[in-house]
């Protein structure tokens, strides 16, 4: 960190021993294991203690540290880089003030988004800095106490955890399991109806201390501002809090996990699987009418916790091996389709096809929503010198094979590709006037000077 007139991180006592270095993180690693201490206290009595400790100048200064410079500013217009400027000063204010239970979060900042495959925006809460701060705090040491509990149904937001293993489940779950039905559901609008007191009394079920429960119900209730007016926030828990994807989990975990694990898959007679990830997920059952009685239930379910199905976005449909078994004795064609976190799951043979596979491709929504934003950064940037350009393009396919380029998948990352090669291609040559390419010269001339990286297959979605 550079010091500014003079007054570096080094003239302030309570910091001459804090290196700012990788050295910090790691003494905030260590800070918090201490946690573990308090999580095996409370398998006797109950309740983790003591958490808000945890909260102290050493953790503040390495998540400072950890914080990423370049995110969106709050209310407060503060980046990371003007709040080093007499760090040791803020964050000794920061704490004295959460000692005294003064700390008091400022509103949030309301942006809109474009949401993928849709004309509709999503909203995002952008927090002042120093509230990034101690929600990445909460985060982790929320973390640490729940991790634990956490059923393995769960998959966003969890460490050593990914999009790519939730699909994975799904598919071992239909390929080697009695599966033949699917309940497709979407909650409508799951992070702004989080309901606040329920939220509080899930936290208040695993932990006693009443210091930090209180500080999470401070950023429940800070407030949004927005066009210059102060919301109220009621309930929900806003999308781009650093706290909220550990907050929803925790939310989801009573709400469905452990309600299906322990009432729902105990009453069914056949089978039957969760796979969630956040605020998404699928049912699978054995049993047609185990399936039904879930969804009806689960209306139910989520009504007395504030939340509500979008009933036009959920749905049962027959799926698996024994399903295209069954509709084909029933002289019906092979099952529908459904979509999870970007892919479309849909039934299908091996190779040789000798036997059933379930397979995923990109979902044609995404795949819609990807070619829109690439269009448009393609057109807004077409000026730019070719071999920048096209070292951004490639940039961004890596990007997309990364997640897309899976099992089963290798047309679709190809079709992208192809899109993306006839975007460039439309869009240079409107550069100027007159035309600039040629088809000939465009793929057997700029495309041997400048070649876009290949599709790959970088993720196998087998376990066996």
């Amino acid at each position: 960190m550079k010091a500014d007139g003079g007054k570096g991180l080094a003239q302030h006592s309570f910091k001459q021993r804090v290196i700012l270095q990788t050295g910090e993180l790691k003494n905030m690693i260590n800070e918090l294991l201490g946690i573990q201490y308090n999580i095996e206290k409370a398998r006797i009595d109950g309740k983790v203690q003591n958490l808000a400790s945890y909260i102290n100048e050493k953790t503040i200064i390495a998540s400072h540290i950890e914080m990423d410079g370049n995110k969106a500013k709050g209310i407060d217009g503060v980046a990371k880089d003007d709040y080093s400027v007499n760090l040791e000063a803020k964050v000794e204010h920061l704490v004295k003030q959460m000692r005294n239970e003064g700390y008091k979060p400022k509103p949030i900042r309301r942006v809109y988004i474009p949401k993928d495959g849709s004309n509709k925006m999503r909203p995002l809460g952008i927090s002042c800095y120093e509230d990034k701060l101690v929600e990445n705090l909460i985060s982790q040491i929320l973390t640490k106490v729940y991790e634990p509990k956490f059923f393995n149904e769960s998959f966003g937001f969890r460490p050593n955890r990914n999009c790519h293993q939730a699909v994975k489940e799904i598919i071992e779950n239909v390929q080697y399991h009695k599966v033949s039905y699917i309940v497709e559901a979407d909650i409508k609008g799951f992070f702004d109806n989080v309901d606040h007191d329920w939220m509080i009394k899930f936290l208040e079920h695993d932990i006693a201390d009443k210091k930090f429960i209180g500080i999470i119900k401070k950023f429940l209730k800070a407030g949004i501002m927005k066009g210059g007016n102060l919301l109220e926030s009621e309930q929900g828990t806003p999308q781009g809090n650093g706290a909220s994807p550990i907050l929803a989990n925790i939310y989801l975990h009573y709400v469905l996990d452990y309600w299906f694990e322990v009432k729902v898959k105990r009453q069914c007679h056949g089978e039957a699987y969760l796979i969630r990830y956040c605020d998404d997920f699928v049912c699978c059952f054995q049993n047609k009418w185990e399936a039904e009685g879930f969804y009806q239930r689960l209306i139910e379910r989520f009504k007395k916790f504030g939340l509500e199905l979008a009933l036009d976005k959920t749905k049962i449909l027959e799926f698996g091996r024994f399903a295209s078994q069954n509709r084909a004795k029933r002289g019906l064609t092979k099952p529908q389709t459904f979509d999870f976190l970007g892919f479309t799951f849909y039934c299908s043979l091996s190779g040789n096809k000798e036997f059933f596979r379930c397979k995923v491709k990109t979902s044609k929504k995404k795949f819609r929503s990807k070619v829109k934003a690439m269009k448009e950064w393609v057109k807004n940037n077409r000026i730019m010198p070719l071999g920048e350009l096209f070292k951004k393009i490639n940039q961004k396919l890596r990007g997309h094979y990364q997640y897309y380029g899976v099992t089963d998948n290798t047309r679709g990352v190809k079709s992208y590709q192809n899109v993306v090669k006839w975007l460039l291609f439309k869009w240079l040559n409107r550069r100027s006037q007159r035309r600039s390419y040629t088809l000939e010269t465009y793929y057997n001339g700029l495309l041997k000077i400048f070649p876009l990286l290949e599709p790959t297959i970088n993720v196998s979605l087998f376990y066996r």
